[in-house]
């Protein structure tokens, strides 16, 4: 695995456009990012493919995953690109901005310390509450509580991860926003210790 620092680790055959990161963040080999922010600690696997995105903390994103597909105007007569990438089509006509806007306001907001595996699919507009679980190939189109475990097509709740009370003191403990320091003088305890035990000692 590469070093990880301030700057972004960027491999081989990644695209990316109007992306802004954290420090500690990775993005895959073959992966395709657009207007996407990755705050710290987050990192996508291969061929992951990100659009008009907001990422958390410690997010981890598997391989060929995609969060915030594109989608077409299926309530028109077509619903062909040539409906709003008219300018490659004809010289004398524009591009449909109102169209583009519409999709980039449809923000994806993925929470803190979320697993989406591999070949997710994550709509536009969803939130990913914190510590959420996506199985995968599930098709998440609704907004996913924190700590809770989906899977499917459309993807549905498994189970909890943890008791709503458990829940509720990790989101209140606030672990992602310690600082990198306090991260590795605590990391044996973040291997070791039950979720129980942790609270206790830091909740």
């Amino acid at each position: 695995m590469a070093k990880l620092g301030v700057d972004p680790v960027i491999h081989e055959g990644a695209q990316l456009h109007a992306v802004t990161t954290g420090h500690h963040v990775e993005i895959g080999e073959g992966s395709r990012v657009l207007f996407t922010h990755f705050d710290d600690y987050s990192y996508c696997d291969r061929y992951a493919e990100i659009a008009n995105a907001k990422i958390g903390k410690f997010a981890n994103i598997a391989a060929f995953s995609r969060i915030g597909p594109t989608d077409h105007p299926m309530d028109r007569a077509s619903q062909h690109h040539f409906l709003y990438r008219s300018a490659a089509y004809w010289d004398d006509a524009a591009d449909d901005e109102d169209f583009f806007r519409h999709r980039a306001s449809r923000i994806a907001h993925i929470g803190h310390d979320t697993w989406i595996g591999h070949n997710a699919v994550i709509k536009p507009g969803i939130t990913l509450g914190h510590g959420a679980v996506v199985a995968a190939q599930a098709m998440v189109t609704r907004d996913v509580a924190p700590y809770t475990i989906v899977a499917g097509v459309p993807a549905k709740p498994v189970r909890q991860r943890f008791s709503p009370a458990t829940a509720e003191r990790l989101m209140a403990l606030n672990w992602w926003d310690w600082d990198h320091a306090t991260l590795r003088a605590r990391l044996q305890d973040f291997r070791h210790l039950d979720i129980e035990a942790f609270l206790e000692k830091y909740g």
